[in-house]
């Protein structure tokens, strides 16, 4: 037997799925052999479709054949076992079971080399040459091997699928678009993948825009916390060298504010760097987006392309600007100045300056940009309900305590030390952190406001009436003008008249703001402070008839 025979008997009982000798073989109808359980497998993950193949000739059977083991083939397997002739060494011309097979190979098939997108076949290299030597062929698209072929086959017609109903977003044959699809708006596919790509090329191009965004975030950031770090190691420096002049009386005293400062320093600097891990994940995603859309893009097959691309939606708001706007920081300043004071006031008066530096807030916060946008604005909205308890008695309230209007007769409301003697009410939740809340207004005479719990509810003077005290804050809304109050301060306000008002609150920032609410969101008035305590919402209502109504924007 020479060399060349002993290869042939060596494939010959070769299972083509495992690509070694036959294990338990088994013949099939279309009289193939397999191993018992390599077919078995492969016609299991065929189950669902109740249709099973083989897989060299793709004849189908139905039902599944049973199957019995070949007795010959088992013995002629083990005598090859016996002499040595082992399996030949897998070929890598040929293909296995995660390549794309050549269509028109017998036998054991050779991996394709191209695949054609109008023969819907594809072909080894030897099969392959008519497509290049024929003028009949010279024309087909040929494209990288593809498992995909069969989804360019219309199920109805069997015939290709050539043309895109945008209409119902699918890929149709001709006839498809003559028939049910007839009227519809349908396009080739080439001419559907071309608008498509260009989708995915702004897509593209957008992620890669935030990724710039995002890496120029986090270099602003890495700047920020060399920053805090730099001035809170020259607080340090500046509070040791004046406690070291105060000696024993203020020893413990510069221990522990040095602490204070690398404690906030510490805080501060971890809530600098978690956002920088945001902004890095951010990254990261962006950047996974975009390799898997740049794939896609370079596919040449239009149907798969059209199958798998999902157009982009626009980009959903990050949870941070593109750019990182950070307020004037004081550092810690003030812990200097303060330990200078206790320095120059020494001990008779150490324990009243020590509980000014221990209270001392060193603001080295990053401020939260201000939305630009009413989604912006929205994503901080708060679901807010009227206190009856705070409500004066010609103040009705409906629509589940979310709307106050004044009328002539007095409300049948129980005493409650709470209660406002003027036409006011607040609301029953308190409001710390970032916040937004939209008014709708009536009439004049309105007055959208925000308060302490501790503003004075009875009185003759000022100090119960929003925004003529040093706890409220107040927008006055007439028919065609408006006015903000603070502390008895009167400002002039100018904007387009609207009937809908929103409000945004940022606690923390000290910042509130007004804005007219209509197809744009105009700022009318913007207030920077420090708030000392949680603010409540609140309304004053000056005219019989007019009323508010907190919206309901989620």
């Amino acid at each position: 037997m020479n060399h060349n025979s002993v290869c042939l008997e060596r494939e010959a009982f070769c299972c083509s799925i495992c690509l070694d000798l036959l294990k338990d073989p088994v013949t099939i109808p279309c009289g193939h052999s397999y191993c018992m359980n390599c077919i078995q497998s492969c016609w299991n993950r065929e189950d669902e479709q109740r249709i099973h193949s083989c897989p060299q000739c793709r004849k189908t059977f139905t039902p599944k054949p049973v199957l019995t083991k070949s007795t010959m083939l088992a013995d002629l397997a083990e005598e090859l076992k016996k002499t040595g002739l082992q399996a030949a060494p897998v070929d890598h011309c040929y293909a296995g079971p995660e390549d794309v097979a050549c269509d028109f190979c017998t036998g054991r098939k050779l991996k394709a080399f191209k695949s054609c997108m109008q023969c819907l076949a594809s072909y080894c290299e030897k099969h392959l040459q008519p497509h290049y030597d024929a003028a009949t062929f010279k024309k087909h698209k040929l494209v990288e091997p593809s498992k995909n072929l069969q989804e360019n086959i219309c199920s109805r017609h069997d015939e290709v699928m050539k043309m895109f109903c945008r209409t119902d977003q699918q890929s149709v044959c001709y006839l498809c678009s003559v028939d049910e699809h007839k009227g519809h708006d349908t396009v080739s596919a080439a001419a559907e993948r071309t608008e498509r790509q260009r989708e995915l090329q702004e897509s593209l191009q957008q992620i890669l825009q935030r990724v710039q965004d995002r890496e120029g975030d986090v270099k602003l950031l890495q700047q920020e916390v060399e920053a805090i770090s730099r001035s809170a190691d020259k607080t340090v420096e500046d509070s040791e060298k004046i406690f070291t002049e105060l000696i024993r009386l203020i020893q413990k005293r510069s221990s522990d504010v040095k602490q204070q400062v690398r404690s906030q320093q510490e805080a501060e600097v971890s809530r600098v760097k978690e956002r920088q891990e945001e902004l890095e994940q951010e990254i990261t995603e962006l950047k996974r987006k975009a390799a898997e859309l740049e794939q896609l893009s370079h596919t040449e097959d239009h149907i798969h392309f059209l199958h798998n691309y999902r157009p982009l939606s626009a980009l959903s708001e990050s949870t941070h600007s593109s750019s990182i706007n950070i307020r004037p920081l004081r550092y810690f300043e003030d812990v200097t100045a303060a330990v200078s004071e206790l320095r120059d006031k020494l001990q008779d008066t150490l324990r009243q300056t020590w509980t000014n530096v221990s209270l001392t807030e060193v603001d080295v916060l990053l401020s939260e940009p201000e939305p630009q946008t009413r989604a912006g604005f929205l994503q901080y909205s708060c679901e807010l309900t009227l206190d009856p308890n705070t409500a004066q008695r010609e103040l009705k309230l409906s629509e589940g305590n979310r709307k106050v209007t004044r009328v002539t007769q007095q409300q049948p409301y129980f005493n409650h030390p709470d209660r406002f003697k003027g036409c006011q009410v607040l609301s029953r939740e308190s409001l710390t952190g970032r916040s937004y809340w939209e008014v709708e207004r009536r009439g004049g005479g309105v007055s959208v406001a925000v308060a302490y719990k501790s503003i004075s509810r009875a009185g003759r003077g000022n100090e119960c009436i929003f925004g003529r005290n040093d706890k409220s804050w107040t927008f006055d809304c007439f028919q065609n003008s408006y006015t903000f109050y603070h502390n008895k301060v009167l400002t002039e306000v100018s904007g387009p008249p609207s009937s809908r008002v929103g409000v945004y609150l940022d606690h923390r920032a000290g910042i509130l703001s007004f804005y007219s609410v209509s197809e744009t969101m105009t700022l009318l008035h913007r207030v920077q402070t420090t708030f000392t305590e949680p603010l409540y919402a609140g309304f004053m209502i000056c005219y019989y008839g007019s009323s508010c109504e907190l919206c309901s924007v989620k």
